[in-house]
């Protein structure tokens, strides 16, 4: 080998390259292999050898590329140009129904044929999105937050089922594709075979297994790690027209080189996406990898688009979930756990026992009322089941003459962590410990809330550091999290210079933030981040926000009784608006910005509908734009609808609009509109 000519090798490396790609489409791809596992192998290993000869020639799409180096870094922040949503969920046939019904209404389907579908195994695994360039894969990233997720080009490089290079020709410039990662069954159990050999811990279910995999720093490690991706859906395409349905796009897909699920199907109603789904439920066990349900997304393109999208979900598509699997177990105790608004919540200890692939040994019972009303005492024999396939329950008590005789469970009167009375008043379904952050339970836990992602998104600030933090006493309340120094820090065991100093940096960088995120940080009870949101749009200055009463409060969109109860009790006892305000005294700010019921209302009473492509902004940037403006956006063209405006190939709403007599504009009357109110 080593007497091989440099052209020579080039030639011969390009050849073994196009083999070894071809082979593994084949293998993976195609379940239908051209060649044997040793001659495989042999071209592979010829492969290695050139490469080693002639390291020069080794390039990124090579075969021998798919195990990268390790990383001296956690994994880098990847923003979404396109956000990556979730879906809504049903449970039952009558969901689904009510859910065609509302698709039908929004797109005034008046058709004898249902509405066309497709429908596609819920993968249990990681969402994952993948970028090409002219073919080349160049990037991939988990969902994270949906706004932005964590790049891990090196790991996913080294799954077999991701294309390097795309199949084809005349591939488009850009291609965003979104999948599934997973660990297939056949892999978990022999991985878990190695860990037993090995001495190490098991994984307790595939998808575990297989986000485990996907997060190693080394990517060598995952190399070693038996995972598949399978592609699902197209996020963003340029240099080339977008496939009009669901189903091409899939079948396009399969053509490149990815993998795609065989338990694909087409049809049209509700009708046949319950056959779709009750074949699959019954093929579920047999799959050669775990699902959790059916997707059932809207095939045709043009209609995805008529129907948008909600909050972070599309209309156009759900996810139809399977009937939760039960199984009896001993219940072992009811403990008492205190959460970060002090409530109480009592805990099934459970025998540990195997529910859909996953060993549960705890699950909550919410309140003392769900306890009371199952009748629950330790010793009892209970039925649990996975809600979703996600959340174990204790479902009901299995009878037996021992029952009467065990220990009847009380709620206790003093907090379980910091023994402060427990205080449940009267009408209420929870207790409370009365400490407020003052028990360390609580502390703790309003700590977490605080630094997290979606909160103030305090980069290494972990479960971990704030128990040690706590126990030491360098953190009593969120506002001393501003007050560390990197003398403190170096003080807890284990930390280092470097992981100080980064994560002071990271506090740091946290002081400038929004209102929005400040508020939801702060864990009112019953304040969500939608709801945090939309007092920030409401009130706009924090001040206007704290000083609201009631009825101010209920102005709010979607805030009720119970959410100004929670905010006016929470921002009127001392301790919080002392920890506040030295939150603000540390120097955590943020921009104030117009409050909504300050800001002209110009289009207040109007209704206004879009339809069709529009290329300067997205529909549902013009509809927040409109909305804005005071005019309610709707789906759907009536009477009583003021403007219609209409984008690229507008359908039936169009129609229904001239033929209703609506008012028609076109994008660039709609921009005029926007910026005459900018």
């Amino acid at each position: 080998m080593s007497g091989l000519s440099l052209d020579d090798a080039v030639q011969r490396l390009m050849q073994l390259r196009k083999q070894l790609h071809a082979h593994a489409k084949a293998y993976y791809v195609d379940d239908a292999p051209t060649l044997p596992d040793a001659d495989y192998d042999a071209l592979y290993r010829e492969l290695l050898t050139l490469e080693a000869t002639f390291p020069s020639l080794v390039t990124a799409d090579s075969p021998s590329q798919r195990v990268g180096a390790a990383a001296d870094t956690a994994f880098s922040s990847v923003k979404h140009d396109v956000p990556m949503l979730s879906l809504d969920n049903v449970f039952s046939e009558t969901e689904f129904q009510d859910f065609d019904r509302r698709l039908r209404e929004r797109l005034n389907w008046e058709v004898a044929v249902g509405l066309p579908y497709i429908c596609e195994p819920k993968f249990d695994g990681l969402a994952v999105t993948l970028h090409y360039r002219h073919g080349q894969l160049v990037k991939a990233a988990t969902r994270g937050d949906g706004s932005s997720g964590e790049d891990i080009t090196a790991n996913v490089l080294t799954i077999a089922t991701v294309p390097k290079r795309l199949a084809g020709e005349n591939l488009p410039e850009h291609l965003e594709i979104r999948g599934e990662v997973l660990m297939p069954r056949a892999g978990f159990l022999a991985l878990n075979e190695r860990q037993i050999a090995a001495g190490e811990k098991v994984f307790a279910n595939p998808r575990n297994a297989a986000a485990g995999a996907l997060r190693q720093l080394d990517a060598r490690i995952t190399a070693q790690r038996p995972l598949a991706f399978y592609a699902y859906a197209l996020a963003a395409i340029s240099g080339a027209a977008w496939p009009s349905t669901h189903s091409q796009t899939l079948r396009w897909f399969k053509s490149l080189g990815f993998v795609i699920a065989d338990e694909v199907c087409l049809g049209h109603g509700p009708m046949f996406v319950q056959q779709a789904w009750q074949t699959l439920l019954d093929s579920r066990d047999s799959l050669p990898f775990d699902i959790d349900g059916m997707v059932v997304k809207v095939d045709d393109r043009r209609l995805q688009q008529d129907l948008g999208f909600v909050a972070r979900a599309p209309r156009w598509a759900v996810a139809y979930k399977f009937p939760a699997q039960e199984v009896s177990t001993t219940l072992e105790a009811i403990d008492f756990q205190v959460g970060r608004t002090g409530a109480l919540t009592p805990v099934a200890r459970l025998r540990p026992v195997n529910v859909a692939g996953v060993v549960v040994s705890n699950a909550t019972l919410h309140n003392m009322d769900e306890v009371q009303r199952l009748d629950l005492r330790p010793g009892d024999t209970v039925v649990i089941y996975r809600a979703g396939d996600v959340i174990p329950k204790v479902m009901r008590r299995l009878d037996d003459e021992a029952h009467a005789h065990r220990l009847i469970v009380s709620l206790p009167s003093a907090c379980p962590v910091c023994g402060s009375a427990v205080m449940r008043p009267e009408g209420e379904v929870i207790a409370r410990c009365s400490a407020g952050q003052f028990c360390p339970a609580q502390r703790k836990e309003a700590i977490r809330h605080f630094a997290s992602r979606r909160a103030m998104d305090i980069d290494g600030l972990g479960e971990k550091w704030i128990d040690l933090m706590v126990d030491a006493g360098l953190v009593n309340s969120t506002a001393d999290i501003y007050r560390l120094t990197q003398e403190q820090l170096l003080s807890l065991p284990r930390m280092a210079e470097k992981s100080a100093n980064n994560l002071l940096a990271a506090i740091e960088t946290s002081r400038e933030t929004t209102l929005a995120r400040f508020i939801y940080a702060l864990g009112i009870a019953n304040v969500g981040e939608a709801t945090a949101e939309a007092f920030a749009r409401q009130f706009g200055r924090w001040q206007a926000f704290q000083e609201a009463d009631e009825v101010a409060l209920l102005a709010t969109p979607d805030v009720g009784p119970v959410v100004a109860q929670s905010v006016m009790s929470y921002l009127r006892e001392p301790h919080n608006v002392s920890v506040i305000n030295a939150l603000m005294a540390a120097g955590v700010r943020w921009p104030d910005q117009a409050a909504a019921q300050d800001l002209p209302q110009p289009l207040l009473g109007q209704t206004w509908v879009l339809t069709g492509t529009l290329s300067t902004l997205s529909r549902d940037e013009a509809g927040a734009r409109l909305k804005a403006l005071g005019a309610k956006v709707s789906g759907s063209v009536s009477a009583k609808t003021h403007v219609l405006v209409a984008g690229e190939s507008a359908g039936s709403k169009l129609t229904k609009a001239q033929e209703l007599g609506v008012t028609v504009w076109d994008e660039e009357q709609l921009l005029s509109m926007l910026r005459e109110h900018e």
